[in-house]
């Protein structure tokens, strides 16, 4: 795992903040049923570094399925290589709002995951404490996400499962200025990130690195 690859997955999740903003909205009232003593800010923060943290268990597992198969095989392996790039054209699209090129992942992941584990909000709710605030976001780190699953195939080509944790743990910080932002900070952010000219801009960092990615995957294929 190299610096550029994990610098890589902070900005993906840096610029990708705006659609975190809309699938995690609804999530922000939530925390408000904290208690008036517990800080709003430490609630946000804890509730993040809950969803860090499963942002990184998934790397791991994933990076260790994905390092065992690319053990056995170099076409496996580059064929991983392939498909972080073609994610990272529908992340562009996707991003743009121009195709839900996503919505048949995150629906797989709802179907399969989160239907489940949702029934676990019961015993979370009201966020009255640090622990429940931190077990909260950790929960939410399973939300069905297309962008969060795109990051997850840099993690399947990871060399081990610690450089898949760690590529999802950079990720996750690139969605944290959003995610912290509180108030009318919070508001302009969305505003911005949200705008029509700031998706197609950001869109398009995402399809012209799926491009660089794939003429990459595509020179190791041919050679």
């Amino acid at each position: 795992m190299t610096e550029i690859s994990l610098f890589s997955a902070f900005v993906m999740g840096l610029i990708g903040s705006g659609h975190c903003l809309v699938m995690c909205g609804g999530i922000a009232s939530s925390l408000q049923l904290a208690q008036t003593k517990q800080s709003p800010f430490v609630t946000a923060l804890l509730y993040n570094l809950g969803r860090l943290g499963s942002y990184m268990v998934a790397g791991a597992l994933v990076a260790g399925l994905g390092a065992a198969f690319a053990k056995q095989s170099t076409l496996f392996a580059n064929i991983l290589n392939v498909l972080s790039g073609v994610f990272m054209l529908l992340v562009g699209i996707y991003v743009m709002r121009l195709a839900a090129t996503l919505n048949w992942l995150e629906k797989a992941g709802k179907w399969l995951l989160w239907q489940r584990l949702v029934q676990l909000n019961k015993y979370l709710l009201p966020i009255d404490s640090k622990v429940k605030a931190l077990a909260y976001g950790a929960l939410w780190g399973w939300l069905p996400c297309g962008l969060v699953y795109s990051a997850l195939t840099w993690s399947l080509q990871a060399s081990s499962s610690l450089s898949g944790a760690l590529t999802m743990a950079a990720f996750a910080l690139g969605t944290f200025p959003a995610m912290l932002a509180v108030g009318q900070t919070a508001q302009l952010l969305n505003t911005f990130l949200n705008h029509k000219a700031t998706r197609i801009a950001l869109g398009n960092i995402f399809i012209w690195y799926g491009f660089y990615l794939l003429i990459i995957a595509t020179d190791k294929l041919v050679h």
